[in-house]
């Protein structure tokens, strides 16, 4: 999941793809101008009349290709969405990655204002600032809800705030896949040793604990990952979950399915807005924005609650797959080697050592909850309806 080229041909696929493997490769498009769209006092057909004066349109990049299903749909609605409530006072053009810029270049076009928004993740500018990861997702972190629950009440927000202002730009989260897979593998993962020597496709963070447990992570477009497994150029890959993966057929040629993944517990995607464009809404559009955001991201949870839960189905009914569990001595040191190298990087620099501190602090606190109300709750679910 982190930068990669877009699989314009792989998003013809009836299903959606993860963010982690949507870009990859060198930016493309990279002297492509852009003219920003001004405002218009002109309504449009269904616009009333009396409404004409502040009505206000907005261009939005995003990486994914045009209704990616999962992924390329969260942008659209959030659109929808900020229509509907100012009844078509504001209008968001939604843009698939490579129509104005390519998807590796959101960031830097809103930055500038040669764009109005993006809908991205943050970790793919860990480049930029490595801080921004940790409004993604990062190896052993937060859950999806744990996530909401440090940016919006433990903190969060307001270092958020601090990074993104340095770019020019204010973010919110708009998305999430929820807890990803931990991949596929033509062999079975019993010990430690399994991993050595192992090429397997994970870039990023993630690919570092590969790499530390005695694996090579290999870095692949989503588009080429088949043929690698195909071909033998690598043993397994991670991609999202059950409904991205079964897209992709990996099922084929890697039968053992693990998780869960410990590289992306819960991948948050993002808003990112302009800051002068931010500054520029009144405070009621602000607030429309924002419910728009937390609307987006509630309903990606569960819709991809929904899907993985049907693909599974298939997978397992039709395919005979059945997913497997790392055993302890893996976690063990799974964990040992993901806090290293996490840890590493929150102390790059002083504004990434706040970010990790309170980041690391709220995990460890939430962590005490989760494990004993949902965790607890599922472990017994799951003893009683066995």
């Amino acid at each position: 999941m982190k930068r990669r080229h877009l699989l314009v041909g792989a998003a013809a696929l009836a299903t959606g793809a993860t963010t982690a493997a949507v870009l990859g490769g060198k930016p493309e498009n990279k002297n492509r101008q852009i003219t920003r769209t001004e405002g218009t006092t002109n309504p449009g057909p269904n616009i009333s009349p009396n409404i004409g004066k502040n009505r206000r349109q907005f261009r939005l990049v995003t990486s994914w290709p045009k209704d990616f299903p999962g992924l390329g749909i969260m942008a659209n609605r959030l659109a929808d969405f900020v229509g509907t409530m100012t009844e078509g006072r504001i209008e968001i053009k939604v843009y698939a990655a490579g129509e104005l810029v390519g998807a590796t270049e959101v960031f830097d076009a809103v930055s500038t204002g040669a764009a109005d928004m993006y809908h991205s993740a943050e970790y793919y500018w860990q480049g930029k600032a490595k801080g921004f990861s940790f409004f993604t997702a990062v190896p052993m972190g937060m859950t999806a809800t744990e996530i909401v629950g440090w940016v919006n009440f433990g903190g969060g927000r307001a270092l958020w705030d601090d990074l993104s202002a340095k770019f020019n730009i204010k973010a919110f989260h708009a998305g999430n896949t929820g807890h990803q897979m931990g991949g596929w593998f033509k062999k079975e993962i019993n010990s430690l040793e399994d991993f050595k020597g192992l090429k397997m496709r994970m870039p990023g963070i993630g690919g570092e604990v590969i790499r530390r447990l005695g694996g090579a992570a290999v870095r692949l477009s989503g588009g080429e990952i088949y043929q690698a497994l195909q071909s033998g150029a690598i043993d397994a890959t991670e991609w999202v979950g059950p409904w991205n993966d079964y897209a992709f057929g990996f099922y084929r040629e890697a039968p053992y399915y693990y998780g869960p993944g410990f590289h992306e517990p819960g991948a948050a995607l993002s808003l990112g807005v302009n800051l002068d464009v931010w500054n520029s809404l009144s405070s009621s559009d602000q607030a429309i924005f924002k419910a728009a955001c937390h609307a987006a991201n509630d309903l990606s949870v569960g819709e991809y609650t929904h899907e993985n839960a049907k693909a599974l189905k298939i997978l397992k009914d039709n395919h005979n797959i059945s997913p497997r569990v790392f055993s302890e001595q893996i976690w063990d040191k799974i964990g040992r080697i993901s806090e290293e190298v996490v840890a590493e990087i929150g102390n790059s620099d002083k504004q990434t050592r706040a970010i990790y501190d309170s980041y690391i602090k709220a995990r460890n606190s939430y962590r005490t909850w989760t494990e004993i109300s949902d965790g607890a709750y599922i472990r017994a679910r799951a003893a009683a309806l066995r």
